[in-house]
């Protein structure tokens, strides 16, 4: 189950940050900030020491998971900066597939809206319900 998604920008802002499971407490808004500039600086230190031999297809970075009890933190990195933060519990499921249909999107219904700033936060109601969707099928 996932309980909940950030998107951090390439210089640490939190762009967008959404809940989807009403049971446990979430992250008020200082905390979510706090946790995405942790999570910034945590990859951006270890890409720094990640040995260039490193064969990545899709994403840069070299954390793509931190493991806590009871919960897991899944990574991705894009080529561009931009970073999804899937945070969910300890149960198995298609992450990296999930990861590229989170993606898909956000190149959707983000990057060809006319109206968005690269690295702003995200106000797309139209990205809010296809990724719920997609939260809710897996």
């Amino acid at each position: 189950m996932i309980y909940s998604i950030y998107m951090i920008n390439k210089a640490g802002g939190l762009v967008y940050n959404k809940s989807f499971n009403e049971g446990l407490a979430s992250l008020n808004s200082n905390e979510a900030l706090i946790l995405a500039g942790t999570l910034h600086g945590v990859i951006a230190i270890t890409d720094r020491v990640t040995p260039p031999n490193c064969n990545k297809e899709f994403a840069i970075g070299g954390v793509e998971m931190i493991e806590a009890e009871g919960l897991l933190i899944h990574c991705f990195q894009t080529i561009t900066g931009l970073m999804f933060v899937l945070i969910c519990d300890n149960q198995p499921f298609q992450t990296e597939q999930t990861m590229y249909s989170i993606y898909e999107l956000y190149s959707d219904y983000v990057l060809k809206n006319p109206f968005h700033t690269p690295d702003m936060p995200i106000r797309s109601e139209m990205f809010d319900t296809n990724l719920r969707n997609l939260i809710r099928s897996i």
